[in-house]
């Protein structure tokens, strides 16, 4: 999880331990956080997400992105049942970062479309990240290109800064304000938190902005952005901000929520998130349907006599999204919002129907009603916390419940191979079959990222366990294809047993071979060399 470290002081309270080359006064909006946090993911790429230096597992598992393919599938249905089934509904991911989350989304959906067997409108997923390196991975990735061919998948850079149209880089289409006659499905995880916000502060029925002093450490310019955020420190002065409350500003009403209900209290206001919305609405004829999860909050009292907010640092840094201001704005608007009644604790789900007769959209409600609001990624969050620490006491049955749960999720699967290891000498044959079948569901939606590792060869050595020799050999092979650098002797061993208990012997002669160039005083596999050759 996120490491939260406290970097923001009151000018009084300040007292900076270092030698302080520059400091300057800015608006909280245009920090140069916000730009030291661009240039790292523009630097990284994808890099940024390789074991989880950025956090990605909790919007990117196999069941968040089943509730979001629900939910948008829901949205489809109901397009169909107001008989709008000719134009195609386009999916836009702002910040989709490693791709994974994307991934599951259009396994699941194709699935569900495929499993109904009923006509909704046609739809296009498209991918948008601020970095083009990000993009062109994606548009090179071996698990997107069935969805590329398909038509059904594109890209495009977007700035939710400034961009006011799409352009999608494999369609070569660009979209436009009024360009869709079907509602805009807009998912923004973990992205209304990094993305710049104006930080308030109400005291006394008043509203003032918290500029924001920046000290930077010395030799600032040689450090790398993730080295410069962990060392600059920030504080802040308050300075009346009148223009808030005048008539003109066009968020005054949730201005006057704020005045009324809370007293010294620190906002963030995501003047940002919501005018990008509102640009995103021009492209369509139909309004959006917005669905979101990230920390942040939607229920008024969390908000009371906050503290000014903490940068949570992962290599970039994010902060929270306030999700009361925009629900508030689009309500305001017509729109209907859709979040938990409970309290969330790990991220918080929401989904805007942000339409005409927002309440005809009954198959999206419900769709939140089931995969959300009853039991949805948060909880799922939760239970795994749970499962983690707990891990080396559970049962098979219990590993294989969760594991079917979580949509046969890799990284749990990972997780979870030494324990169901130990289990295997009392599990049945039904059970080894459920293994041997969530092996393969897996295989079919795991989407390859760089991580420490290694999804084939810990499938193949757990099948070779269980004897099912014709798998593993599949899985271990596979894992011998991928990575020729790090071969261990185990594999080769393996793969020769595998082959000589398939009677394929040519196969297995080769693969001792192979074993005795890593290890040439292996006795076993120079005495069965030696014992097929001699026949």
């Amino acid at each position: 999880m996120r490491a939260s470290v406290r970097r923001l002081f009151y000018r009084e309270q300040d007292k900076i331990e270092m030698t302080v080359t520059n400091k300057q006064r800015y608006r909280f909006s245009e920090a140069p956080i916000w730009n030291i946090q661009r240039k790292y993911y523009e630097e990284e790429g994808l890099k940024a997400w390789n074991n989880d230096q950025v956090p990605q597992y909790i919007t990117c598992n196999p069941l968040i992105a089943a509730a979001y393919a629900e939910m948008i599938f829901g949205l489809l249905q109901d397009r169909a049942n107001k008989g709008d089934n000719s134009e195609p509904v386009l999916i836009v991911e702002l910040g989709a970062g490693a791709g994974r989350f994307a991934f599951h989304v259009l396994h699941e959906l194709c699935q569900l479309i495929d499993y109904v067997g009923i006509a909704v409108p046609p739809f296009r997923y498209i991918m948008t990240d601020l970095a083009m390196n990000n993009i062109l991975a994606w548009k090179k990735h071996p698990a997107l290109q069935p969805f590329i061919a398909r038509g059904i998948l594109d890209f495009a850079r977007f700035d939710a800064v400034h961009d006011t149209v799409l352009n999608l880089i494999v369609s070569e289409a660009t979209i436009r304000k009024g360009d869709l006659k079907q509602p805009l499905v807009i998912v923004a995880n973990y992205f209304f938190d990094s993305i710049p916000q104006e930080l308030l502060y109400v005291g006394e029925g008043q509203i003032y902005e918290a500029d924001v002093f920046v000290e930077y450490p010395e030799r600032s310019d040689s450090l790398k952005p993730s080295e410069l955020l962990d060392q600059i420190s920030l504080h802040y002065e308050h300075r009346r901000a009148p223009e808030y409350e005048q008539e003109a500003y066009p968020y005054r009403d949730v201005i006057a929520t704020y005045r009324e209900h809370l007293e010294d209290s620190h906002i963030l206001f995501p003047v940002t998130a919501l005018t990008c919305l509102e640009r995103l609405n021009q492209l369509s004829q139909e309004g959006f349907l917005l669905i979101t999860a990230d920390k942040g909050d939607h229920l008024l009292e969390n908000f009371k006599f906050a503290e000014p907010p903490e940068l949570i640092l992962h290599g970039s840094f994010s902060l929270t999204a306030n999700y009361h201001a925009i629900q508030q704005v689009l309500q305001q608007n017509g729109a209907l919002a859709l979040f938990p009644p409970h309290h969330y604790k790990n991220i918080n789900v929401g989904c805007i129907i942000h339409m005409n007769t927002p309440m005809d959209y009954s198959q999206t409600r419900l769709a939140y009603r089931r995969f959300i609001e009853r039991f949805g990624p948060d909880e799922f969050f939760s239970l795994k916390e749970w499962v983690d620490r707990n891990l080396d006491s559970m049962e098979l049955q219990q590993i294989l419940s969760f594991w079917r749960l979580g949509g046969y999720d890799a990284e749990f699967f990972i997780q979870s191979t030494k324990q169901i290891s130990s289990l295997l000498q009392d599990a049945n044959d039904e059970e080894q079959q459920d293994i041997l079948q969530g092996i393969q569901l897996l295989w079919s939606s795991y989407y390859v990222m760089e991580q420490r590792y290694d999804i084939a060869l810990e499938a193949g050595l757990l099948l070779f366990e269980m004897e099912m020799y014709e798998e593993s050999k599949r899985f271990l092979e596979i894992s011998i294809h991928e990575d020729q650098e790090e071969i261990v002797s185990t594999v080769y061993y393996c793969l020769a047993i595998c082959c000589f208990e398939l009677e394929l012997e040519e196969d297995a002669l080769k693969y001792m071979r192979e074993l005795l160039k890593l290890e040439p005083d292996h006795e076993e596999a120079r005495a069965l060399i030696h014992r097929f050759e001699s026949v």
